[in-house]
């Protein structure tokens, strides 16, 4: 390999480049939800051929998921109020920690969202004495996956800082470093 064959050289820090982070697509959110439909409404019939009876949903699901939003929510809005009410930066690595578990929460609160969602549709108009109870916990599960997801897109927001080089338009873009 000679010199003029070798890759480039990997951007160093301080040489006024940055790299951004794009808040998470919709499209990426929808697909995780879709999977997670799909998912949840074959386990019904999956769990009863295999197990020879459907999972079950007890109480513990959806409070302790109401739970991780109802946690999520607070991040989102202690951040919120630091960042952008208070202007007081985030620690960079603290930063990138709630980056990081905002982009993980939106992305798995979809796919539990979707999925009890899912297992629920599976058992409208069932015959079942339990049907209605499964029925009713795994909405409530939905609902608390969909706070979840909310929260995390919400945390994400939260960390986003105006960055001064922009010419002072006001427009909000993600740093990570």
């Amino acid at each position: 390999m000679s010199l003029h064959d070798q890759p480039p050289r990997p951007e160093e820090p301080g040489d006024g480049s940055r790299r951004r982070l794009a808040p998470t697509r919709p499209g990426v959110v929808t697909a995780w939800a879709v999977v997670g439909l799909v998912g949840g409404w074959l386990l019904r019939p999956l769990g009863e051929s295999w197990w020879g009876h459907a999972p079950i949903v007890s109480w513990a699901q959806p409070l302790l998921l109401l739970m991780a939003a109802a946690i999520l929510g607070f991040t989102a809005w202690s951040t919120w109020r630091q960042v952008h009410v208070h202007h007081i930066p985030l620690e960079p690595h603290r930063a990138v920690n709630r980056l990081v578990l905002a982009r993980a929460c939106a992305l798995v609160g979809a796919l539990v969202a979707g999925g009890y969602l899912g297992y629920a549709v599976s058992w409208i108009g069932m015959d079942h004495e339990l049907a209605t109870q499964r029925l009713i916990r795994s909405v409530i599960a939905g609902v608390a996956g969909i706070g979840i997801c909310a929260g995390a897109l919400l945390l994400e927001r939260a960390c986003r800082v105006r960055d001064p080089e922009d010419g002072g338009d006001g427009a909000d873009t993600s740093r990570a470093g």
